[in-house]
C-alpha cells in the first residue's frame, strides 16, 4: 500500500508571486499542482462570481459559502485522491486564504468561518505553508491597473489580509514558514528550497 502524499500550499496576499512559484515547486518535486478558487468545474463559475467587478453587492457570508463550496468539490475531486494515492500535492491557495480575505478582510467570525471550512474540506489542513510576503510597493506594481473584485478591493482591506496571514502564522509555526518573495524568481526558489529542506525529507 502506498504511504499518503504530503500537502503543501503556498499563500499570500495579491502578485506575492505565490502562482509561479508553486507551479515551479510542484514541478521540482514531480507533484500535482492545483489551485483556488476555480479548479474543478464548480470552481470555475465560483470563481467568476467572486471575482467579478460587477458582483459588488455579494455579501460577505455568501462569498464565505461560495469558496467553502469550491474546498469541498477540489478536496473530493482533485486534492484528497491524489493524496490517498501517494501523490504530494502542491495547492495555490487553501483554507487559510479564506481565514485571511472572509475572516480578517471581511470580519466574518473567525471560529464560525472554521467550522464552515472544516465542514468543506473533511477537516483536511496542509502539512506545510509557505507564506510569501512582499511589499506593498512591489505587490502594487505587479498588479497593474487592471484588477479583479478582490485586487480592487481597498488598501485597509488588504492590510487587514496581510495582518490575518501573519496571525495565522504566528499561532502555527511548526506548519507554517514564511518566505520573502521579494527578488527573482530564482531567489525566492531557492528560499522555498530551504524550507523544504529544513521541514520535509526531499
Amino acid at each position: 500500500m502506498s504511504h499518503r502524499g504530503r500537502f503543501i500550499v503556498l499563500e499570500g496576499g495579491e502578485a506575492c508571486g505565490k502562482s509561479t512559484q508553486a507551479r515551479l515547486l510542484a514541478a521540482r518535486l514531480d507533484a500535482l499542482f492545483t489551485f483556488e478558487p476555480g479548479a474543478t468545474e464548480l470552481g470555475q463559475l465560483m470563481r467568476r462570481i467572486v471575482l467579478d467587478p460587477e458582483s459588488h453587492h455579494l455579501d460577505a457570508r455568501a462569498e464565505a459559502l461560495l469558496i467553502a463550496a469550491d474546498k469541498a468539490q477540489h478536496v473530493r475531486a482533485i486534492i484528497e485522491p491524489a493524496l490517498v494515492s501517494g501523490r504530494d500535492v502542491v495547492c495555490d491557495r487553501f483554507v487559510d486564504s479564506a481565514l485571511a480575505y472572509q475572516g480578517f478582510g471581511r470580519g466574518l467570525d473567525l471560529e464560525q468561518l472554521e467550522r464552515v471550512l472544516d465542514f468543506a474540506t473533511g477537516g483536511l489542513r496542509p502539512d506545510l505553508v509557505l507564506l510569501l510576503e512582499v511589499s506593498d510597493g512591489i505587490a502594487d506594481a505587479r498588479l497593474g491597473g487592471q484588477r479583479d473584485r478582490l485586487e480592487a478591493e481597498s488598501a485597509a482591506f488588504h492590510r487587514r489580509v496581510r495582518d490575518g496571514f501573519r496571525s495565522l502564522a504566528s499561532a502555527d509555526p511548526k506548519r507554517w514558514a514564511v518566505i520573502d518573495g521579494e527578488g527573482s524568481i530564482d531567489d525566492v526558489s531557492a528560499r522555498i528550497d530551504r524550507v523544504l529542506h529544513e521541514r520535509l525529507v526531499v
